[in-house]
C-alpha cells in the first residue's frame, strides 16, 4: 500500500489586524476636543488633562511625548510659552506653543505630590520606569476617544499629532507652516500626512452639483 505524502496540515493563525482599522488615523474634530477636555476636568484627572491638552498643542510624536521633561516646558517658575525639543526619528528641532489652557493643566498637574522632584512630565508608576511608555500612551488616547462615543479603531496616536495641524491647513493652505509644525523635512511626506490630495479632491467633489 502507497502512502501518498501530504503537505502538513497547519492551523490557521487569525491575521495581525483582523478587526483592525489600518492606515491612517483620524484626527479629532474641534467638538471631540472639547467634549474629551470637559470630561477629564469633570473626572478631576489632571495627569490626562495636562498630557492630552500638551499632545494636541506639540504635535509630537508619541516616542517623543512621553520622553518630556519638565524643562522642557517649565522654567523660572512658570510654564513656558514656547518649547523647543530635538525629535527622536530625524534629530532635527522642532518648536511649539503652548496656549493658555495648556499651561493652566500643566501647572495644575505641577502641583500634585507626584510630580514632587520629578525629572519627567509623565512619571512612570514604577521606579524602573521613568516615565510612561508610548504603549500607555496609545491605551490612553483610546480610553479618552472611547470616552465620548467614538471608535477606537479608527483613533490613535498620531491622531493626537494631525489634530491641530489639519485645522491649520483647512483654514489656511498654508502646507509650508504645517510642515514646519510637524517637524518634517520634506514636503512630500506633510502632503502624505495630511492626505492633501485625497481630501481636496472629495472637498472639490462634494461641492460640484450635478
Amino acid at each position: 500500500m502507497t502512502i501518498a505524502n501530504l503537505p502538513a496540515i497547519r492551523a490557521c493563525r487569525p491575521a495581525w489586524n483582523k478587526g483592525r482599522v489600518i492606515g491612517q488615523k483620524r484626527p479629532l474634530m474641534p467638538k471631540h476636543v472639547w467634549a474629551i477636555r470637559v470630561r477629564l476636568e469633570i473626572a478631576e484627572n489632571h495627569r490626562d488633562l495636562a498630557l492630552f491638552n500638551l499632545a494636541i498643542d506639540s504635535k509630537l510624536r508619541g516616542c517623543d511625548l512621553v520622553k518630556l521633561k519638565v524643562a522642557d516646558v517649565y522654567a523660572s517658575g512658570q510654564v513656558k510659552e514656547r518649547a523647543s525639543v530635538i525629535q527622536s526619528k530625524t534629530q532635527g528641532p522642532v518648536r511649539f506653543e503652548i496656549t493658555e489652557g495648556t499651561s493652566k493643566s500643566l501647572a495644575r498637574w505641577m502641583d500634585e505630590p507626584l510630580m514632587v522632584g520629578s525629572e519627567f512630565l509623565w512619571p512612570g508608576r514604577f521606579h524602573e520606569r521613568l516615565h510612561i511608555s508610548t504603549r500607555q500612551y496609545a491605551r490612553l488616547v483610546r480610553e479618552w476617544v472611547s470616552f465620548i462615543g467614538l471608535d477606537a479603531t479608527s483613533y490613535g496616536t498620531h491622531s493626537m499629532r494631525r489634530t491641530k495641524v489639519a485645522q491649520i491647513y483647512k483654514k489656511t493652505g498654508n502646507l509650508r507652516a504645517v510642515q514646519l509644525l510637524l517637524g518634517h523635512t520634506k514636503m512630500d511626506s506633510t502632503v502624505r500626512y495630511l492626505g492633501v490630495e485625497l481630501e481636496d479632491a472629495l472637498a472639490i467633489s462634494e461641492s460640484v452639483e450635478i
